[in-house]
């Protein structure tokens, strides 16, 4: 025998929950600008790309010459470098994951040699009676300052701990590269020293001197290097 069921007993059905009309209206358009968005970005609908694309304006100002300084010296040579960076910094009572970066960088640049040819006096440059022969002596080759290109150094990885992380966020300039781009100078510089970039310069350096000066009538040019 079945009891009927009354009004109070009956199941009532599920109430829809419905956002109130100054919330559904903002939730309706970001729900329109992800799908446009997620559209350009997988290029589902043609077109977006020009619109959503991005787009580069270069606000720079003029370049202002600063100074001016003569250069009295001849670059014989020049050396390309480059090198692998690998720089790790660690805390001493904490993990890695919680504070310390290791970065792995490719550094590419150069190093030039060049002869001072401003030093030469009176005293440096001999020429016998007849104008036939002349010697020159000139201080040895030096190298100039290690150059980096940008063009072709370039950051391979970097791993930083959470504290970084988080003071990242933080700081000005987070993609900072300065300590490996001294790091990677000051190497090529070290490899600078080691290779013959001086020796060539002042055997390219005798090699312009003799063409000039034979040019103007000399027949024998002695260039001592001291």
């Amino acid at each position: 025998m079945t009891t009927p069921t009354s009004d109070t007993e009956r199941p009532r059905p599920a109430r829809r929950l419905q956002l109130p009309w100054w919330l559904s209206v903002p939730v309706a358009l970001l729900l329109v600008l992800v799908v446009v968005v997620l559209a350009g970005r997988f290029s589902l609908l043609p077109g977006f790309d020009d619109v959503f694309g991005e787009e580069t304006k270069d606000r720079s100002g003029p370049a202002l010459l600063k100074s001016i300084k003569d250069m009295n010296r001849y670059e014989g040579a020049a050396g390309n470098f480059q090198i692998v960076v690998d720089l790790e910094k660690d805390a001493k009572f904490l993990p890695d994951a919680i504070r310390g970066t290791r970065t792995l960088y490719v550094g590419a640049g150069s190093v030039s040699a060049y002869v001072d040819l401003g030093a030469i006096g009176q005293k440096s440059v001999t020429v016998d009676k007849d104008r036939t022969a002349a010697t020159l002596r000139l201080p040895h080759a030096r190298l100039g300052a290690p150059v980096l290109d940008p063009e072709r150094s370039y950051a391979v990885s970097k791993q930083r701990g959470l504290l970084d992380r988080l003071g990242d966020l933080f700081s000005d300039n987070p993609a900072s590269e300065r300590a490996v781009n001294r790091l990677a100078a000051q190497r090529i510089g070290e490899a600078a020293k080691d290779s013959e970039l001086t020796a060539r310069a002042e055997k390219n350096t005798t090699s312009m001197l003799e063409g000039l000066l034979r040019s103007l009538g000399f027949r024998q040019v002695t260039v001592v290097y001291g």
